[in-house]
């Protein structure tokens, strides 16, 4: 399943002191992304955790093709890569304004018992709206 955000701008106190958006706010813009997708899928991010799930992210990657500035406008296309069982893996694109590629990324979330600190599968109401996209 593929989801592309609303544009985001790129603000100020993104950027770092050569002009650019910081490196450290692509993970950023990913976490947002993936937040809007479950919104998409009526999936609540806060209830989840209210029934002590938590969604830590286990790993990431970004690779950067060109950077972004102040003022710049990012869509990110945010795929779920493979049915869930006890992790999510998602993969991203971001592209500014011109549609220019501005990098790409892939980040793991496990799914935690927040009381036990232990992994577990994939919350039954998540995998069953997600059961049409596979």
């Amino acid at each position: 399943m593929t989801y592309i955000t609303k544009p985001i701008r790129v603000r100020y106190s993104d950027t770092d002191q050569m002009g650019y958006m910081h490196h450290s706010n692509y993970l950023r813009f990913f976490e947002i992304a993936r937040l809007e997708w479950m919104a998409s899928l009526e999936i609540s991010y806060k209830q989840m955790e209210k029934n002590g799930i938590w969604l830590p992210v286990v790993s990431a990657e970004v690779y950067y093709k060109t950077p972004s500035y102040f003022d710049d406008e990012l869509t990110i296309k945010v795929k779920l890569e493979e049915r869930p069982m006890a992790s999510l893996h998602f993969s991203y694109e971001i592209h500014n304004q011109h549609q220019k590629l501005v990098c790409t990324g892939l980040t793991k979330l496990a799914f935690l018992d927040a009381k036990l600190q232990r992994p577990v599968r994939c919350p039954k109401n998540l995998f069953e709206a997600l059961k049409p996209y596979f």
